[in-house]
């Protein structure tokens, strides 16, 4: 009898709780307000953007597939953090201008050609080709970690994502492409995914 009403109590008092995360997704707002996820985010994530000398850091509920780890794309660089523990992301995602170069070099994509290369630094073991639809489509080349390469088939919205490993095997080819588009793709999936 005694087990019986310790699984009621059990399922009672565990069945119902939502992950609680921290939530700044509006640059300018404090991130010491917390927020109850909804039950379809089961992860909290932070994160920290920097296109040219402009840091901002980002934290909210994340889904299932939220890997942690960086992405360098030549213009601008993220790296994020994942976690799954009620507030257990207060600590920021680390700056990724930071990061100490780790001598693997990819090409990456300015808005006139993709023939430009980067320094990869930290964990980005990888280089990646992406396209993303739209009225034209558009690519996105630079230097990943492996995680957020494994994660990007589960991506919406992103057409194709290849990656790769030597240096430079993310080719060279010209694309055209919006700097504004590419930094709101970004940081739209970081918010929204």
């Amino acid at each position: 009898m005694d087990l019986q009403i310790s699984v009621l109590l059990f399922v009672l008092f565990t069945g119902g709780h939502s992950l609680d995360c921290y939530d700044c997704s509006n640059p300018m707002s404090s991130c010491d307000q917390s927020k109850q996820c909804t039950s379809e985010f089961t992860n909290c994530f932070s994160a920290t953007a920097t296109v040219n000398s402009t840091t901002v850091k980002f934290k909210s509920c994340a889904p299932s597939v939220c890997p942690s780890g960086s992405i360098n794309l030549g213009i601008g660089r993220i790296s994020t953090l994942c976690c799954n523990t009620d507030l257990c992301n207060k600590q920021d995602a680390p700056d990724p201008s930071t990061n100490t170069p780790n001598g693997k070099k990819c090409y990456y994509c300015d808005g006139n050609s993709c023939s430009n290369t980067v320094s990869c630094s930290g964990t980005e073991d990888r280089c990646f080709n992406a396209t993303v639809p739209g009225v034209q489509s558009q690519g996105f080349k630079g230097c990943v970690s492996k995680s957020l390469c494994d994660a990007t088939q589960l991506v919406p919205g992103v057409e194709s994502v290849s990656c790769c490993e030597g240096d430079l095997c993310n080719g060279a080819q010209s694309v055209t492409q919006s700097f504004l588009f590419l930094c709101c793709s970004l940081l739209s999936f970081i918010l929204l995914h």
